[in-house]
This record gives C-alpha cells, sequence and structure tokens, in this order.
C-alpha cells in the first residue's frame, strides 16, 4: 500500500497488532427484498454468486464453514486471528433470539476476534442493536449496511425499498453503542450525474460512517438490470476512467473513512458490463499507481469542498 489512503488492511494491523482476515459465510438469510416482504426479485442488480466465494454454502453448518476458513488462511498466510464476515444477502433478518444464536456460535471459534454483519438500514432495530452492542463489549463488532446511493431516485431506480432517511435512521440507532459503522456504496448508476455520485463523498464524510465500501456497478447475468441493459443499454465506467475517479472521490472523502474496498470483480461467466479483463492485483497495482502519479491523498480536498 502506498499509505495515501486509510485502507482497512493497515487499519486491522495497527487496532489489533498483527494481521486479521476475514472469513466469509453464509448463515442462510434471506432477504426481504426477496421472500416477498418487498419483493420478490432483489434490488435490480443482485446476483449472489456474483460475490459470494465458491467455499461459502449454506448448506454447509456455520462452525463448519468458519473452521474451513480459518484453516485455509491459517495454512497459506500463517493468519491467527480473524472477522467472521456475515455476507450474503441481510444477515439481520431473523428474530433477535435466532440472530444471538448464530453470532455467538461463529463469536465461540478460539480464533475468532469479532464479526463483520452485512445488512441493510431496514432491517434492524432496538433489539437488534442492543444484542449487537452488548457483544461488542468484548468483540469487533462492525455492522455493514447497504446504502448504495444517498438519492432516493436512484433507490427507487433499483428497487431497493426504503429511501435514504431509512438509512440515516438506522445509523442514529447504531451510533455511539461501540458498534463499528460501515456503509456499501455503488457508483455509476445512471440515474446520477459525475458530480452528483462524487457529491456523495461529502456527504458521507458528514454522517457516523467508519468504514466504506465502494464499487462500480457491475451488470451481471440473472439479474433485471441485465434485462433493462440489453433492452436500452447505458454507459458504464471505462477502466481508466473509473480509476481517475475513484481518485476524484476519495480526495473529498474525509481521511478518517477506513476504505474496505475500491472496486468489485464479478466472476466472468456471469459479468455483462463493463468487462476490463483485468485481475484483482492488476486493478490495485493500478489504483496505486494512479493515486502516486496525481500525487492524491484521501482527504486533500474534504477540507476545501466542506468550506
Amino acid at each position: 500500500m502506498s499509505g495515501r489512503y486509510n485502507a482497512f488492511g493497515p487499519y486491522l494491523r495497527k487496532k489489533f497488532g498483527t494481521i486479521v482476515y476475514k472469513v466469509n459465510v453464509d448463515a442462510g438469510f434471506t432477504c426481504p427484498n426477496r421472500d416477498g416482504t418487498l419483493g420478490v426479485t432483489g434490488c435490480i442488480y443482485c446476483n449472489n454468486d456474483s460475490f459470494r466465494p465458491a467455499k461459502c454454502k449454506p448448506d454447509m453448518p456455520l462452525h463448519k464453514q468458519i473452521q474451513n476458513g480459518t484453516s485455509y488462511l491459517k495454512t497459506r498466510y500463517k493468519a491467527n486471528n480473524f472477522l467472521v464476515y456475515f455476507q450474503p444477502f441481510t444477515n439481520t433478518y431473523a428474530p433477535v433470539e435466532e440472530l444471538e444464536k448464530v453470532y455467538r456460535e461463529a463469536l465461540s471459534e478460539p480464533s475468532v476476534i469479532g464479526l463483520a454483519i452485512g445488512t441493510r438500514p431496514d432491517c434492524v432495530d432496538k433489539h437488534k442493536i442492543e444484542l449487537l452492542q452488548a457483544l461488542a463489549k468484548d468483540h469487533f463488532i462492525l455492522v455493514e449496511y447497504g446504502l448504495q446511493s444517498i438519492y432516493d431516485k436512484s433507490l427507487d431506480f433499483i428497487l431497493r425499498g426504503h429511501d435514504y432517511r431509512t438509512f440515516t435512521e438506522a445509523l442514529e440507532l447504531t451510533k455511539d453503542r461501540g458498534i463499528h459503522i460501515g456503509a456499501h456504496l455503488i457508483v455509476g448508476f445512471p440515474t446520477e450525474t459525475r458530480e452528483e455520485t462524487l457529491a456523495m463523498a461529502d456527504e458521507i464524510s458528514s454522517i457516523p460512517v467508519e468504514f466504506l465500501k465502494i464499487h462500480q456497478l457491475q451488470i451481471v447475468k440473472g439479474t433485471p438490470l441485465a434485462d433493462l441493459y440489453e433492452r436500452e443499454p447505458f454507459y458504464t465506467f471505462g477502466y481508466h476512467e473509473y480509476l481517475d475517479f475513484l481518485v476524484d472521490f476519495i480526495e473529498r472523502l474525509s481521511p478518517y473513512v477506513v476504505l474496505q474496498r475500491l472496486f468489485a470483480t464479478a466472476p466472468d461467466d456471469i459479468l455483462i458490463a463493463p468487462r476490463w479483463g483485468k485481475s484483482r492485483q492488476r486493478i490495485i497495482v493500478d489504483i496505486e499507481r494512479r493515486f502516486e502519479e496525481r500525487g492524491a491523498v484521501q482527504g486533500a480536498k474534504y477540507a476545501c469542498v466542506r468550506g
């Protein structure tokens, strides 16, 4: 890492004094946008195969998923400390008693020091947050809210099923409880201008979000977005354009926000657009290079943007 932006790996090393790896698990949760509560097809872009690791299978007991994941990482990277990442679908979408059982099972593994929980802001309540607060007294607990956009017009376009106010209400419920708060953003929606998308950096910097995942909109097979794209093609990020956008965005972002992810890489067999033909490692190298070429640093334009 160049040290030009506040990355998650170095943050964890500094906090815990050692390398910490994430172990992805699928605890079998569903989503209100799939079970009929809000919808049945999911968000317009959603195909969980685009980000679910091959070894992350809900038909395997949770403890077995964790053991398999930690064993692999211990062997390959000599790692000893792990965060269990509840990734697919909505991982607070169950009665609080069920959630407590699942979370405590994950934390019972000796090498697990905490949890990262991916969820929707409309799927938390007072009792679920109180559970996470109790767990956070002894463990690192990170709730990753799927925000996707701050603009209601974009949330409507993707059939998200909630508005931006729902997200800010979830933040109010979660903050100041010892729970770490993260957000996911998707950039490149055809409903937004480049400046509107860049302005999300200003908004994120002004609210209690500590961690951020950013990735470009990807069109993958088996989604309503793929059907729409086939009927009415729209522009998606070119590779070098995205590198410059990312640098511009991160320069406007508070230097205190920790960046967990900067791009997405859906499998080639389901990816429709944009097809960059770059490996994950190549993209990381090129992001670093673009920061260096431009002399850019996270937060360099944060103060001037905020006046």
